[in-house]
């Protein structure tokens, strides 16, 4: 897979699974744009460490998020591919009539309005050139829930269901892909820092047939896969999950 010479933005560039995507890559010879919101410092080592570049917009907003389009195209060049991968998981389990209303808009604004922003712009200049693909990440919690976290699997679960299927459709014709990446439990550096809950850890892998949590790699390997014309040209409107071969979720029942 060569993505040699092709300029790919990667939105929420310097978190956990970004980063793996960034260098994955870069590694494959593309030029990457590393978006951030509040990782400045991150977003700039790593494009420095990647000879790529580092650009800040607030997804939430359309106004900014055209405006990074812009800054890109015009002090960048095309921007052949995108990967919409910025996205909030809220740190408090809650049952979902425990959610208030302020945590559940600003959860589905980090992860869908986000999500659906980055796509608009990228799909309209995408479909004007006849050529590019997208791909969201979402998540597993998208696809079986996820409990004490109802708002974040809404979110997902509205990305790679009809966000996905539609702007696979709107863009019939055009020679534009659209994919998704729903990564299961995966190792990252803040969730290795924080500790893993090992319970839940276990309960994840119970209905895993690969007996061990995803690394970035892992979900960067899919996204190369969907970035390359060569290998997946043929793919649009699909979900690859990388969770192991997992089967549903251990469900714990309420603690008294």
């Amino acid at each position: 897979m060569d993505l040699s010479g092709q300029n790919i933005l990667v939105t929420g560039g310097a978190g956990g699974i970004g980063i793996g995507i960034c260098r994955r890559l870069h590694l494959m010879g593309a030029n990457i744009a590393v978006h951030y919101f509040r990782s400045e410092a991150k977003a700039k080592e790593l494009a420095s460490d990647i000879s790529g570049i580092s650009v800040y917009a607030d997804l939430t907003k359309k106004t900014e998020v055209k405006a990074m389009f812009g800054k890109l195209e015009s002090e960048w060049g095309v921007i052949d591919s995108c990967v919409a991968n910025a996205g909030r998981y809220p740190k408090e389990s809650l049952p979902v009539w425990e959610i208030d209303e302020a945590r559940w808009v600003q959860t589905l604004n980090a992860n869908l309005k986000s999500s659906l922003f980055t796509s608009q712009e990228f799909l309209a200049r995408a479909v004007d050139r006849g050529r590019g693909s997208l791909v969201l990440i979402s998540s597993t919690a998208g696809i079986y829930g996820e409990q004490g976290h109802a708002d974040y699997a809404a979110a997902k679960g509205a990305i790679t269901s009809g966000l996905l299927k539609t702007m696979k459709n709107d863009i019939a014709g055009s020679g534009v892909r659209v994919n998704a990446v729903a990564p299961g439990w995966t190792l990252t550096e803040s969730r290795i820092e924080e500790g893993i809950d090992q319970t839940i850890a276990e309960n994840a892998k119970r209905t895993m047939s690969i007996k061990k949590l995803a690394t970035p790699n892992d979900v960067a390997a899919a996204v190369a896969f969907l970035l390359s014309e060569d290998s997946s040209g043929h793919i649009s409107g699909q979900v690859i999950e990388v969770s192991g071969g997992m089967e549903g979720r251990v469900i714990p029942p309420l603690e008294d």
